[in-house]
């Protein structure tokens, strides 16, 4: 993997690229210390991947990135961030063109991490039409940040407290209403009104208020309909509920959060759905893999990743036993009354229990409409 480092030491140190260059042949690092270097070295080789500091000498973070989308869209943009702001989104402006965010200090541990997962999904989606296809994009869906700051907060200190969550969630008023909405729905509702963003999060627990709050901001795009986007965010939660289901505790999380986003895809700009029958000619990539790459730009797990990428044709997976994608597979074909790849469950064993699947299907209470 070519790797383009944009900074001072600063940001930048040299043991960062001492520590890739170690890696192996491989891995090959370059380091220059403005925008206009970056420009020049990209104009005249082919980068994997650029990293870039937050403050740069002679152009904006923001204004290098775009210069890059057009130079080479295939290539991978990382924007690095102050540790002081790593609990606020970034920039709107930079959003639009970055495909990752890392926090500095930088260690060289989480940067091994974040190129590994980086190169792990080129070889998963090896497709430079693919990544040319999202490289040019002009506005990508922002990466969820409410979703991943809950999570953060939940990695970092297990007893966060039931206050800390519901002023996590009310930083969004949006998300916020949704999630009194559903509390106080037929489902939740024990009988008495919840009016309080506490008393909401006790109520539907942490598991449903993780689906709920990636649910929201990831179909809140501007592209769909009210109708479209409750349509499709109602299915992804039925999904998401039957995936969990299906899968054993310690894998029900991942599960829940790769059915929920396995249509991701369906936002994109450019994209096919492959949900209708493919005309000839139709040289565009399909939403399933469209989706599962924009999700490793964000960061998300590879497990996710690949129940994604193969939730239309399971047997794509290298996974050769029923796992995440299996179970994304069933549960948003049964969410969407879709065939099942029967002869794949045969395959792996569990052809017998698709019957009670259905069941659970047919008996899951999805959400209104309008929550």
């Amino acid at each position: 993997m070519r790797i383009l480092l944009v900074g001072d030491e600063a940001s930048l140190p040299a043991e960062l690229s001492d520590y890739i260059g170690d890696l192996g042949e491989e891995w090959q690092v370059q380091t220059v210390p403005d925008g206009n270097a970056a420009i020049s070295a990209v104009a005249t080789s082919s980068i994997d991947a650029v990293i870039v500091a937050p403050v740069l000498p002679d152009l904006t973070a923001a204004t290098l990135l775009g210069q890059m989308r057009t130079l080479r869209p295939e290539t991978i943009r990382i924007a690095l961030i102050d540790a002081n702001a790593s609990h606020r989104p970034p920039s709107a402006r930079i959003i639009g063109m970055a495909h990752r965010f890392l926090p500095l200090p930088l260690a060289p541990e989480v940067l091994l991490e974040a190129l590994t997962s980086l190169e792990e999904l080129r070889e998963l989606l090896d497709s430079p039409r693919l990544r040319s296809s999202i490289g040019r994009i002009e506005k990508l869906p922002s990466p969820p940040h409410l979703y991943l700051s809950l999570m953060h907060a939940l990695e970092e200190d297990d007893d966060s407290s039931t206050e800390d969550i519901a002023k996590l969630v009310a930083a969004d008023p949006a998300i916020a209403a949704k999630v009194l909405q559903l509390s106080n729905s037929a489902f939740f509702n024990n009988g008495r009104a919840i009016s309080d963003l506490r008393g909401a999060v006790t109520r539907l627990g942490l598991a449903t208020l993780r689906d709920l709050v990636l649910a929201s901001e990831v179909f809140s795009a501007q592209s769909l309909s009210t109708t479209e986007r409750n349509a499709l965010q109602a299915r992804a939660l039925t999904a998401s509920r039957l995936a969990a289901k299906m899968l054993p505790e310690s894998s029900a999380q991942l599960g829940a959060t790769a059915a929920l986003l396995a249509d991701i895809g369906l936002l994109l700009p450019g994209v096919r759905n492959e949900h209708d029958p493919a005309e000839e000619g139709d040289d565009r990539p399909g939403h399933a893999e469209a989706g599962a790459y924009l999700l490793g730009l964000w960061g998300l797990p590879m497990p996710i990743i690949e129940a994604v990428a193969f939730h239309l044709q399971p047997q794509r997976s290298n996974i050769r036993s029923f796992w995440v994608t299996g179970a994304v597979h069933v549960a948003t074909a049964l969410a969407s009354g879709l065939p099942v790849d029967e002869q794949y469950l045969a395959r792996v064993g569990v052809a017998a229990k698709l019957d009670g699947w259905r069941n659970s299907a047919n008996d899951l209470i999805t959400l209104p409409a309008d929550a």
